[in-house]
């Protein structure tokens, strides 16, 4: 795809016309607004967590300029990535051994609210943030995730989107780097007395990695992002101060991305070949966000947030889903073959007539009868609630309380109108044989309303933290279908599930001296099921026990954590290989299962200067049911859960001083088995990324950079679904320019 580079630097500059030096608000009202869109706040806070909290700071995010959440992530031990399509637009992120698929077992925020297109009715996150505008991650493991449901098995990801700064202040970053990589980015804002702005423009594109046979046609993306923020705000000094925050956000994606990735013979060749089969495979989607959040500080003791969210996302992915062969001894009837299937005969039996069949195919020969279906997978999603919190500080006796009550009514629905269209290759390209009818790929609403409240208390006591909790999620969920009617006139079939769960969780920290403590936890794990009365919701019971050192130099962190389900859920999406469309989304029960493993984590500067970061994860996984799944297929107990690695870390070092930095970050990851029996097709290889970042401050208001990511160009197997192998990016650089006023 090339589309022309259309940031609005100019229109946007007009922002500057306005901009006045002003007194900022005072600094303890803004920290309590920050507060209310974090989880953890700063890292020193962290270190307090009764459970394991990490940040991902804004100047370790621009230590390597990434824009892509995958590479940032990754630092953090605990978290695992499924890599996609090698640019992070879907990124597939786990924690502590839950699923990684669209980050669908995640309570996935921004700024403290959801932003999965619909968490509860449909948790995939086919919609994620540029992450060029993030400006931090919060990733919360253990009791503590408890408030930030409904996904409380492995945790949370909040989001730090940018503030309104105090001052007037502003940023213009240029970008240029291979495959006709461009990026922009613009922000300014500034504060009054009684009121604050902030203006975003983020626009992104670039041309892909990979080419498709014979028509030489891009794999790229366009992105952009707009955002507008206001504050309006009390004297500091009133009685009860009072603030509301509105935020707006627009954002567009269009990528020619496919599905479709490539035998292992042909990936040895040319790891970044696509298939002519996936041309015109294209995705297309916006997202509009709109939050209004009301903080008051009611006294010394009691303080109220109050936030109103709406979530508008709406998504055409067009894309190849099946091969149709005719049945010679029916003309006219056809068989449809999956093209994980097409991929995995050629690989197993190569050689033999089919696969020669297939092969021939996927290099261009002419189809005949046979056809490849296209779906328009139109979607489009609405995710809204309120959310309110009341923190009440307190003392018991020599005990200091930090008592946080909060309650959330949330609504969210999914609704799938699609149509299969059907080509037959001739001459090496796709010629229209059937449009297809809107509806006949998928006709059917998904919806959920969920009530959901928590309880927690902050014990702090001589050199104990205790954090008691409990929460209790309460939802109702419905999916209406159509069938393959085009249109919605009829009675639909209708299916419903409810669930009531109350989840107890405890945390406690031991501070032995000013520089060590030990933690430990225990909580409740749950995820909401499907909309079929069969299903039941994820449930485990999770632990955790660690040692926090915190020195002069550097800090450190040694945690082992256990996660015992009693039913571990599956989910059915085009995403997982063996997932047909009529059952995409479904849920199911993959019974008992364990998760346990070691987290490490060391920082500091071991020299002036000289900063370094190690973090490193073991997990071991195992299913503790053998059951049959139309996504893993047969499942034995025993088997491991697919997409976790046993062992992967990272390392990050370098030289950084005022005027100038050069670091690099060494990512280690094992192969992962795709499947649960991890055949000898099923199995990603190991890898290890070294990426390389440099930066000149060259005044105070300009710096120049440059990046080159997986420097080695290694080009191994990074994942197997759900068509065939994929790479990650290759060797790619980049340069830029920062203008600060």
């Amino acid at each position: 795809m090339k589309a022309p580079f259309h940031f609005s630097i100019v229109a946007s500059a007009v922002v500057l016309g306005i901009a006045t030096a002003s007194p900022a608000i005072a600094e303890e009202k803004q920290k309590e607004d920050l507060e209310t869109i974090t989880i953890i706040g700063d890292s020193s806070n962290a270190k307090k967590v009764a459970g394991s909290a990490h940040i991902v700071t804004e100047a370790e995010l621009e230590q390597f300029k990434y824009s892509d959440v995958n590479r940032a992530v990754r630092q953090v031990p605990g978290v695992y990535v499924q890599l996609e399509d090698g640019l992070g637009l879907r990124p597939n992120i786990g924690l502590r051994g839950t699923g990684t698929s669209r980050t669908g077992r995640v309570s996935l925020m921004e700024d403290g609210v959801l932003i999965a297109p619909a968490p509860y009715a449909a948790s995939s996150a086919y919609y994620f943030p540029t992450f060029d505008r993030i400006t931090g991650i919060e990733v919360l493991k253990g009791p503590a995730n408890i408030k930030y449901g409904p996904f409380t098995v492995g945790g949370a990801v909040n989001l730090i989107s940018r503030q309104i700064p105090q001052d007037g202040e502003g940023q213009l970053k240029l970008e240029k780097g291979q495959h006709e990589e461009l990026h922009g980015y613009f922000y300014y804002g500034d504060s009054f007395d009684n009121f604050g702005y902030l203006v975003e423009v983020n626009d992104h594109q670039s041309d892909g990695f990979k080419t498709i046979d014979r028509i030489g046609q891009d794999t790229g993306f366009e992105k952009s992002d707009q955002i507008v923020k206001l504050r309006f705000n009390t004297d500091s000094d009133a009685n009860v101060y009072q603030q509301l925050d509105i935020k707006l956000q627009n954002s567009y994606e269009e990528s020619d991305q496919s599905y479709m990735g490539l035998t292992d013979v042909d990936f040895a060749a040319d790891p970044y070949r696509m298939y002519g089969v996936s041309a015109g495979d294209n995705f297309k989607g916006k997202h509009q966000q709109v939050v209004l959040s009301y903080f008051a500080d009611l006294s010394d003791s009691f303080d109220l947030n109050v936030t109103a969210y709406q979530n508008d996302f709406a998504r055409n992915w067009y894309k190849t889903g099946k091969f149709y062969v005719e049945d010679t001894a029916n003309p006219g009837s056809y068989n449809s073959v999956s093209w994980s299937s097409v991929i995995g005969e050629i690989n197993t039996n190569r050689g033999s007539s089919l696969a020669n069949y297939y092969q021939s195919i996927l290099n261009g020969a002419d189809s005949g009868n046979d056809l490849i279906d296209k779906v328009d997978g139109n979607r489009s999603y609405l995710s809204e609630g309120i959310q309110a919190r009341l923190d009440w500080n307190f003392m018991t006796g020599d005990a200091d309380h930090y008592m946080q009550l909060g309650i959330r009514v949330h609504e969210d629905d999914a609704d799938r109108f699609q149509r299969r269209g059907f080509f037959a290759q001739e001459n090496g390209q796709l010629v229209v044989v059937d449009a297809g009818v809107w509806g006949d790929a998928g006709n059917r609403i998904d919806s959920a309303e969920a009530n959901s409240y928590y309880l927690t208390d902050t014990i702090t006591w001589g050199d104990w933290t205790l954090t008691p909790g409990v929460r209790y999620e309460d939802v109702e969920l419905k999916r209406e279908n159509w069938g393959s009617a085009p249109d919605r006139s009829a009675a639909a079939s209708v299916r419903t599930n409810s669930v009531s769960e109350v989840l107890p969780g405890f945390g406690a920290v031991w501070a032995i001296n000013d520089t060590t403590s030990v933690l430990f936890g225990a909580h409740k794990g749950f995820a909401p099921p499907g909309s079929s009365a069969d299903d039941k919701p994820e449930e485990s019971w999770n632990y955790e026990m660690g040692l926090r050192f915190s020195g002069s130099q550097y800090s450190s962190e040694l945690i082992a954590f256990f996660s015992d389900y009693e039913n571990l859920l599956g989910e059915c999406t085009l995403a997982n290989s063996g997932c047909d469309i009529n059952n995409e989304g479904d849920k199911f029960n993959g019974g008992k299962a364990e998760v346990k493993g070691v987290e490490l984590l060391v920082t500091g500067e071991f020299a002036e200067n000289w900063p370094a970061r190690l973090s490193y994860t073991f997990t071991e996984t195992e299913f503790g049911s053998s059951f049959d799944s139309n996504v893993w297929g047969s499942v034995d107990a025993g088997q491991p859960i697919p997409y976790i690695p046993e062992n992967q870390a990272q390392l990050m070092f370098g030289y950084d001083n005022a005027e100038w930095s050069v670091l690099t970050s060494i990512n280690y990851s094992d192969g992962v088995c795709t499947k649960p029996a991890c055949g000898e097709f099923e199995r990603t290889d190991e890898r290890t990324l070294v990426d390389l970042s440099g930066e000149i401050q060259a005044n105070d208001n300009v710096a120049f950079y440059a990046t080159i990511e997986n420097i080695t160009d290694e080009d191994t197997i990074v994942a197997r679904e759900p068509y065939g192998a994929r790479p990650d990016k290759p060797r790619t650089a980049k340069v830029g320019v920062k203008l600060s006023f």
